[in-house]
């Protein structure tokens, strides 16, 4: 009867085999065919993403701020579609007849080459060492492209030498120089992250092959993240600027390589258990899934509230930087595994994990972390938390919001020109503040206006639809605090009517993250913890690992405001620091902690206890998630080569909190608070209640017939 049982069991386990067995020569094809289709249709977006960008400081803000409502009205007055130029021209000790003579000659020949709004008047200074002419015109409209290229076009006509300076600089130098290096990003940027993450892939799997299949993964989640940002972008009208461009290309090749490697691991542990490839990717992907699923969803989670968010360039940069993660997601979980299983074993060469074979045991730098960690919990929790507590004092040193001539880690032609006028005419400011008011209080407002505290000068200007432009110079310096008071003055003063400008808009920005910070930050964190919850079913270890990254956050935000001004010489901070710092530390940091918390938790379903499920677990993925550490961080550490402080600052908290975060917190905190609670650190899930379960037996390779 036994015997027959067998028999009748025979058939059976061959059809499954054999079904095994098709799926595993099919399903990677079918994959890998149903990506290039997908690639051919992205094609044609993903190039355009780059002209999508708008990166005005007034395309960040909200549309109800002061600053945007001026930017619209002067667009629909006559000219205001204008181009505003200065030319500026200065020699120390005074400029000479042969340097006036050259300056009205090099104006004369922009006037004849462009249709200006007026012939440019030459505005000397006091002390005789400056000229100003005001350069204006309508030929390019407003188009940027043909904006940026009449700068250039006139720079090219402006030229000094023999100790005389001439830039060009105003409103239209500003944007043209900021396109400029927001237009200088995208390669280099890209192409540094992707060397990055290649000699880290090297030096990590050892292997002359494997590394280009998660990185050419990780090319093509970018691809198809760029096209379908784009599709968003043309769409429904997603805010695309620089910055969240520069941020979508690392947020994939950090996250996806994180992925990669957490399922390369795992794959790797299954292919010494299981003899086909394409098995041993089943049961890696079903082994390691959950946790990836679960990093991905935080880190979408923790993005998408950026909605919730009033500045447009932050709530752009959610729906944007979710399609990177998900992108990252998806190539990983189906093309990762489809080119790993299509290349065998072969694509570890040499280190090919053979068929039965062990592991060669030996004690870890992470195993030797977590003991340390495990013998005196206490001890290492109040060591870690006052080093933590300690570093983010250092926030206490983060300077004021950055001015805009701050923002360029060089300094331009139009900053340059800027910092000229202000010395040369230091009785009033160099920047104009826009003031709008309905034209039926026109001269009522004018006369406000020249009456309010602060202001050295107003003059009326165009008028249409209903709107009048008074432009308005300060007796203070652009964006001083003598300037900010009297832009406030003049917004409580003028009833019905609109302050604007760069330094408004400065203003603006300030108070806009202030509000968003308030309103985010509560959603990360809830959002967040609630698929803690989900995952882990357990309430406190989700408050363990949220309050950890929170004081990774403060921490690296500290040692920001410890290096910035004093070692980088800074003159401030970007106003969207702290909170877009906080979303990415969050969301990314979390991820960590599920990779360890989750394999904590098989290992207590397996049976062990609590303290030596926390060191075996810290002992399996110690190594891997140093590893996608060093490889985020280094990612992101990227964008403190770029030329904009704003992405330096950006890239250097979260570098160091992820460094923080992954070798300080993750090894030593998380494990020894989960060693110290025991099984309360599953409460109220039902590991935190029943006893250990009985040791699940060795599991034994498993062959294939």
């Amino acid at each position: 009867m036994n015997r027959m049982s067998e028999g009748e069991g025979w058939p059976e386990m061959g059809a499954e085999q054999e079904t095994r067995h098709r799926k595993g020569r099919f399903v990677p094809w079918t994959l890998l065919a149903m990506w290039v289709v997908v690639l051919a249709l992205a094609f044609p977006f993903a190039g355009k993403l780059g002209g999508a960008e708008q990166n005005r400081a007034v395309d960040y803000l909200p549309s109800s701020a002061d600053s945007t409502q001026v930017a619209k009205i002067q667009e629909a007055l006559p000219g205001g579609e204008a181009t505003d130029l200065v030319v500026v021209y200065h020699r120390d000790g005074g400029l000479t007849d042969a340097d006036r003579s050259t300056a009205q000659t090099q104006i004369d020949e922009v006037a004849a080459a462009h249709k200006l709004t007026a012939v440019p008047e030459p505005v000397p200074s006091e002390d005789g060492e400056t000229l100003m002419y005001p350069v204006s015109t309508t030929e390019p409209g407003q188009d940027d492209e043909l904006r940026n290229a009449l700068v250039e076009d006139v720079r090219a006509s402006v030229e000094g030498g023999d100790g005389l300076s001439a830039d060009v600089g105003g409103p239209g130098g500003l944007q043209a120089d900021m396109s400029e290096v927001f237009a200088s990003l995208d390669g280099p940027l890209l192409y540094t992250t992707v060397a990055v993450v290649a000699v880290l892939l090297i030096l990590i799997y050892r292997s002359p092959v494997l590394w280009l299949v998660p990185l050419f993964t990780a090319g093509a989640a970018n691809f198809l993240a760029m096209a379908v940002t784009y599709g968003l972008h043309e769409w429904f009208g997603l805010t695309v600027t620089g910055q969240s461009s520069g941020v979508l290309s690392i947020l994939v090749f950090g996250a996806g390589t994180d992925y990669a490697l957490l399922i390369v691991s795992r794959y790797r542990e299954e292919l010494r258990r299981i003899e086909r490839p394409y098995d041993a990717m089943v049961a890696a992907l079903r082994g390691c899934g959950p946790a990836v699923l679960a990093s991905s969803g935080t880190v979408a989670a923790g993005l998408l509230c950026l909605l919730a968010a009033d500045l447009n360039s932050s709530r752009g940069m959610g729906p944007q930087g979710t399609v990177g993660v998900l992108s990252a997601l998806v190539a990983m979980m189906t093309l990762l595994p489809a080119l790993l299983v299509l290349l065998g074993r072969r694509v570890f060469w040499p280190l090919v994990p053979a068929f039965g074979s062990e592991v060669r045991q030996r004690r870890s730098v992470f195993a030797a972390m977590g003991s340390s960690a495990g013998r005196r919990p206490l001890t290492v929790l109040a060591t870690g938390a006052v080093l933590l507590g300690a570093l983010a004092l250092g926030t206490l040193n983060l300077t004021g919001s950055l001015k805009q001539e701050d923002n360029f880690t060089d300094r331009p032609e139009s900053i340059a020109a800027g910092e000229t006028l202000a010395g040369a005419f230091p009785e009033r400011g160099a920047q104009p503040i826009e003031v709008v008011v309905p034209a039926a209080r026109a001269d009522r407002a004018l006369a406000k206006v020249r009456g309010t505290q602060g202001v050295a000068a107003a003059e009326p200007g165009r008028t249409a639809d209903g709107w009048s432009e008074i432009t308005v110079f300060a007796e203070a310096p652009p964006e001083s605090a003598g300037e900010i008071a009297t832009i406030e003055a003049l917004r409580e003063e003028l009833d019905g009517g609109y302050v604007g400008g760069p330094s408004a808009q400065q203003i603006d920005l300030q108070d806009t993250n202030s509000r968003d910070r308030w309103v985010v930050v509560p959603l990360v964190l809830v959002s967040v913890l609630l698929i803690l919850i989900g995952l882990l079913r357990s309430l406190v270890a989700p408050l363990i690992l949220v309050g950890a990254v929170v004081a990774v956050w403060a921490a690296a935000l500290g040692i920001g405001g410890l290096v910035f001004e004093p070692v980088f010489g800074f003159a401030g901070t970007d106003p969207g620091l702290p909170l877009l710092t906080f979303v990415f530390l969050v969301a990314l940091g979390v991820d960590y902690g599920i990779f360890l918390m989750h394999r904590m938790r098989e290992e207590s379903l397996s049976g062990l206890e609590p303290a030596p499920a926390a060191l075996k677990a810290l002992s399996s993925t110690g190594a891997v998630i140093a590893s996608a550490g060093l490889v985020l961080a280094a990612t992101f550490s990227v964008l403190t080569n770029m030329p904009l402080v704003m992405l330096v600052e950006m890239g250097f908290v979260i570098a160091v909190g992820v460094l923080l975060d992954t070798f300080l917190v993750r090894t030593y905190l998380v494990t020894s608070a989960s060693v110290a609670l025991g099984r309360k650190v599953w409460w109220p899930g039902p590991l935190s209640k029943a006893p250990a379960a009985a040791p699940a037996a060795e599991r034994e390779p498993v062959g294939v017939a």
